[in-house]
């Protein structure tokens, strides 16, 4: 058995981590072996060195991959040679000398305020109980910012009317609450109610807040359809998912002069560090703005 395929089953067995990750994991070491096999006639690992590593860097570079993908092969290499390290094999691991290519920031995806708008007026007035929920999950994500993983979990329960806020469980199992105002409250009795009638003689019906048209627990990827459907009718950019409305929530609330960590608590971020990349988005504004309307801009 080679050490790449001990290396794989270390990752399934002992590192426990997911198929899909280590399918990725083995599909890099195949091409950086591949590499090493045409360009140096080398298959053995104790062999390799910082340089011929940069070298494959270069020819990934060449093939204008991005750097995010790179990053990702060079932490699969990390991980290799640290375990070859680990079991004796090597002395040193030669990705010591390797400096990762740095990867632009992405400002987040968001939808303009005018667009939002005219996504609830576009919206019809909801005839049944799955036209309201649709209505409600748009709204609910844009009047919160959860995550889609947290909307699909809400119980009934984690609805508080007297308190006027939700409860949700977040990354890690961190509970937070999120205040919502009037237009919510009145939504979601509305939904709540509405959902009671419709599901009441479904038998083992759930006490989910959002349940598929045969009342069972809703999937993420029906939400996500629920999303894209409606973002599509009022904007061309290419991201029309449920986190692009958790972005604009976030980016809205900033620039209409919401404190930056009351952001950060509602949004449920571990730091601060990841609620700053929204100020990157009210800065460009600021700059468009300055270029429009300053007579030297």
């Amino acid at each position: 058995m080679t050490t790449c395929e001990k290396f794989v089953q270390y990752l399934s067995f002992e590192k426990r981590y997911s198929p899909h990750t280590v399918k990725a994991y083995n599909k890099d070491l195949e091409q950086f072996f591949q590499f090493l096999n045409e360009a140096y006639e080398i298959t053995e690992p104790q062999t390799i060195d910082y340089q011929m590593i940069r070298s494959w860097m270069v020819s990934l570079f060449d093939t204008e991959i991005e750097n995010r993908s790179i990053n990702r092969k060079l932490s699969t290499l990390k991980s290799y040679f640290r375990y070859l390290k680990k079991e004796g094999l090597i002395d040193e691991s030669p990705m010591i000398k390797i400096i990762s290519p740095k990867i632009p920031k992405r400002l987040p995806v968001i939808v303009e305020e005018s667009k939002i708008e005219l996504l609830f007026k576009t919206i019809e007035t909801p005839q049944n109980y799955y036209d309201l929920r649709d209505l409600v999950i748009i709204e609910l994500f844009y009047a919160t910012g959860m995550r889609l993983s947290e909307l699909v979990n809400l119980k009934i329960i984690d609805v508080d009317f007297s308190r006027m806020n939700i409860k949700v469980l977040g990354k890690r199992n961190k509970e937070r609450f999120i205040p919502f105002g009037n237009r919510i409250k009145d939504l979601l009795e509305n939904y709540i109610t509405t959902k009671q009638k419709e599901f009441s003689l479904v038998e083992n019906s759930t006490d989910f807040l959002f349940v598929t048209d045969k009342g069972c627990k809703i999937y993420a990827k029906m939400v996500y359809r629920i999303v894209h459907k409606h973002l599509a009718g009022i904007t061309t950019q290419n991201k029309k998912s449920p986190h692009v409305l958790r972005h604009t929530f976030a980016t809205h609330m900033l620039n209409r002069g919401a404190d930056l960590n009351a952001i950060k608590e509602i949004l449920g971020h571990a730091n601060l560090s990841a609620t700053q990349v929204y100020t990157h988005n009210t800065i460009e504004k600021l700059k468009k703005i300055y270029k429009q309307a300053h007579p030297k801009a």
